[in-house]
């Protein structure tokens, strides 16, 4: 069996020719998703730039045992190859793929949560499904945007009570005109990623919520825009076209983001092990513990300290990889 180069390698995964070859100093296999060898380690390595290919292939070559590799696709279009290793790879080999810059890895488990069944994702809102934080727009288009943003940031670490953070920065926005919120929703910038990810979804049945400790209007502009099937937030009191700097009803905090994981897995019947949320920050938390697989999002490290997986390197186009096919 020859010693094959990167572009090589992965013309014989794409290819129905013999299912072994010699890599260096190994044997490689290699098998197809739904037919997976039992293994001790379990990896998916997604990137986005077909230039990481090589370091990947250079880093394979250094892990020095026998691998089973499989070419994973999904509709958003990234490129990930699956590695299937007889036994754990120890910390240093582990650094050696991580540390490629475009290359981001994910453990897999057969308990996984599978693409083509019943599921359901609860997603975050600010700086996971959109690239912004509303409060923090509303508050500059307010002029209070420096006040705002430094209560944001200190509830996204987790150092203040959500519900009393949120209504000192809305108290912060009484007497701003109505209008900047159908302003913001205008031009709301989705997460790179975002849209694909919930076609892919969609495509397969799943349940799509978004619940976020932000506000109505944008979570119900959401739901619009990308057919979701539900959307929970808070509401904002309007006086006389004037935004009263109060909320009204049940606050949407991180209990709330929690149970909602699994009212909506009841109501549409989801399986135990096919609830999923993602989120970016430790108010997330309870509802990343919640659901079956929890998935951090650019996320602050307390959260990807209680998260089964973190996606840091790449959009939101990696989340369908970390889901198996049955």
């Amino acid at each position: 069996m020859k010693s094959l180069s990167h572009t090589l390698l992965f013309s014989w995964l794409s290819s129905g020719e013999n299912n072994r070859f010699q890599y260096q100093s190994q044997t490689l296999a290699k098998h197809t998703e739904t037919h997976a060898p039992l293994c001790e380690m379990r990896i998916r390595c997604v990137f986005d730039n077909k230039s990481d290919e090589a370091a990947l292939v250079a880093a394979i070559g250094q892990l020095q045992q026998d691998l089973s590799l499989a070419i994973i696709e999904r509709k958003t279009g990234l490129n990930c190859i699956e590695i299937c290793a007889a036994e754990p790879l120890n910390q240093a080999q582990m650094q050696l793929i991580s540390s490629i810059q475009g290359v981001e890895t994910f453990p897999i488990s057969d308990k996984q949560a599978k693409l083509n069944q019943p599921g359901l994702l609860v997603m975050d809102m600010d700086s996971t499904a959109i690239e912004i934080e509303c409060i923090d727009e509303l508050a500059v288009m307010a002029g209070v945007g420096a006040a705002v943003a430094e209560v944001t940031e200190r509830a996204m670490q987790g150092e203040l009570d959500f519900e009393e953070s949120l209504r000192a920065r809305v108290a912060q926005l009484e007497g701003a005109d109505e209008k900047i919120i159908q302003d913001l929703c205008d031009r709301l910038p989705l997460m790179p990623g975002l849209v694909e990810s919930v076609e892919e979804l969609q495509s397969y049945g799943w349940k799509l919520v978004v619940a976020s400790g932000g506000f109505t209007p944008f979570v119900g502009h959401l739901k619009q825009l990308l057919g979701l099937d539900a959307a929970y937030a808070n509401e904002l009191v309007i006086e006389q076209g004037k935004l009263a700097g109060t909320v009204t009803g049940q606050v949407v905090d991180a209990q709330f983001k929690a149970d909602t994981v699994l009212s909506c897995a009841e109501r549409w019947q989801i399986p135990v092990g096919q609830r999923l949320a993602i989120g970016d920050g430790a108010n997330d938390i309870p509802m990343i513990e919640t659901a079956d697989y929890g998935i951090a999002y650019h996320g602050k490290p307390k959260l990807e300290q209680a998260a089964d997986v973190a996606i840091s390197k790449l959009n939101l186009k990696a989340l369908p990889y970390l889901l198996l096919l049955s």
